[in-house]
């Protein structure tokens, strides 16, 4: 590729990004933790609090909570949250895993925020 048309595609990327209006937040990342509580008899509202604790302690920020029927009554927590792209987002499903009536809690999805 000559100078030219360098210049060219770069011109042709900037207006589509100027276009498009995108706005990349750097650094924060959207993480998704799957909670699963010892029992089916187990209080999904306490559990969520306790998260929620767990993550702004951690200057973190809940974006949703919600429960996903896994069997025999059993659900599991699914948590979405803000979180800054440099920690470790381990860290909370360690801490998340160490509450009483939590059987396991893993990180099942990691993605960059877009605004």
């Amino acid at each position: 590729m000559d100078k030219f048309s360098s210049k060219y595609f770069y011109l042709i990327f900037l207006n589509i990004y100027k276009h498009l209006k995108i706005k990349i937040i750097m650094g924060l990342a959207g993480i998704t933790i799957r909670t699963m509580p010892d029992s089916p008899s187990a209080n999904l509202e306490e559990i969520k609090d306790k998260i929620k604790s767990i993550v702004e302690k951690e200057e973190g920020k809940i974006i949703e909570h919600f429960e996903e029927p896994v069997a025999f009554g059993l659900k599991a927590i699914i948590t979405r949250f803000k979180w800054d792209e440099k920690k470790e987002s381990e860290k909370i499903s360690e801490e998340v895993e160490k509450l009483e009536g939590i059987n396991s809690c893993q990180v099942t999805d990691v993605r960059r925020m877009v605004q």
